[in-house]
């Protein structure tokens, strides 16, 4: 005998950055140096927490290795970052 239990249904929804025809191929690491320079240029504009801001860092983080973003994170602290300030 089998109790009744509900299952409910969960939906999950990925996004990334959208399609962006100066990348044409599957290589996205420019994309993901763009995106990673766009938001802080938009953070230095209008600061971190502009929702306009917001969606680079989104596409940033779904671009990008974690372990990039670390070291450039660390190099901005430091100074040394090779990008614009």
């Amino acid at each position: 005998h089998e109790g009744s239990s509900t299952m409910s249904e969960v939906t999950i929804e990925l996004k990334t950055a959208p399609r962006d025809r100066r990348f044409p191929t599957q290589n996205q690491t420019k994309h993901c140096w763009a995106r990673y320079l766009e938001f802080h240029a938009c953070a230095k504009a209008k600061g971190q927490d502009d929702p306009e801001c917001d969606k680079f860092k989104r596409w940033y983080i779904s671009l990008c290795p974690i372990e990039w973003v670390e070291k450039w994170d660390t190099l901005k602290e430091e100074g040394r970052f090779p990008g614009p300030e």
